[in-house]
């Protein structure tokens, strides 16, 4: 749920020509449903207090300045503070794999980069536990570089330590067909920087803006396979196949032409 920047003021005035109604406030995550007394009040129909209202504006600015940084990483994505801790980062599980989770943007990003792990699993390599790291506090990470995506959720390295960031020629060729074919299965909406010119060929990142359709559209197909037998990460592919081959190949050309 996207939520909307309200100042105190505009909250206040709106609590106000509510009183006396039957309206109903909504505050972003729910916060007005946290505080104790509206809890204690099993009667949700009524209109919160004005106290309620302020508490639950505190409690939305305090968790807004612990976890939102208010800055982009280079695909256009806000970087956040934490994982876990009420903003948009999660462990998500992952699964066919025995990963136990990994920290992504929750929603569209997060199933179009748990795909990506998915078949990097099922095709390329099998993934023990530790072997993917998503988010990364926004200070340990080099903003210049697209690492600096693994602090807004958007970003995954699979076997940092198989491919060193700098470094090119970590993948065998026949795994390389697959790297490039998830790719083009996925519209383009993400890139892998070994295309980079300072290449991670670890990671793999959102390549869109927040907002973008073809991100949705894309997890919306993911989530297609996923509820179709036969379909979806771990079904079998032919890579090898001349039209995904040729998609592959034209992404390819187009992604290298606007290297980061």
């Amino acid at each position: 749920m996207t939520i909307p920047d309200m100042s105190r003021r505009a909250l206040l005035a709106r609590t106000s020509a509510l009183v006396g109604t039957a309206a109903l406030i909504t505050l972003p995550g729910s916060a007005l449903l946290a505080t104790p007394a509206y809890a204690a009040d099993n009667s949700h129909s009524r209109t919160p207090t004005g106290e309620e209202i302020r508490e639950a504006y505190r409690r939305f600015q305090k968790n807004r300045t612990r976890v939102h940084t208010g800055k982009p990483s280079s695909n256009g994505w806000e970087m956040e503070k934490t994982e876990d801790g009420g903003g948009s980062i999660s462990s998500r599980p992952v699964p066919g794999t025995p990963l136990t989770g990994i920290s992504v943007r929750t929603g569209d990003v997060e199933t179009v980069l748990v795909h990506v792990v998915r078949r990097f699993h099922y095709e390329i390599g099998e993934l023990r536990k530790g072997d993917v790291i998503g988010w990364r506090s926004p200070g340990t990470v080099r903003k210049g570089l697209p690492e600096g995506n693994q602090a807004s959720g958007t970003a995954v390295q699979i076997r940092p330590g198989f491919y060193p960031s700098g470094t090119k020629g970590g993948f065998f060729p026949t795994q390389l067909v697959v790297v490039r074919d998830i790719l083009a299965e996925l519209d383009g909406v993400v890139r892998w920087s070994g295309d980079d010119r300072h290449a991670d060929e670890s990671l793999f990142y959102i390549d869109v803006k927040p907002g973008d359709a073809r991100l949705a559209a894309v997890a919306n197909k993911i989530r297609t396979w996923q509820a179709t037998p036969g379909e979806g990460a771990g079904a079998p592919v032919d890579v090898l196949a001349a039209g995904r081959r040729k998609a592959a190949e034209n992404l390819r050309r187009l992604q290298q032409r606007t290297a980061a």
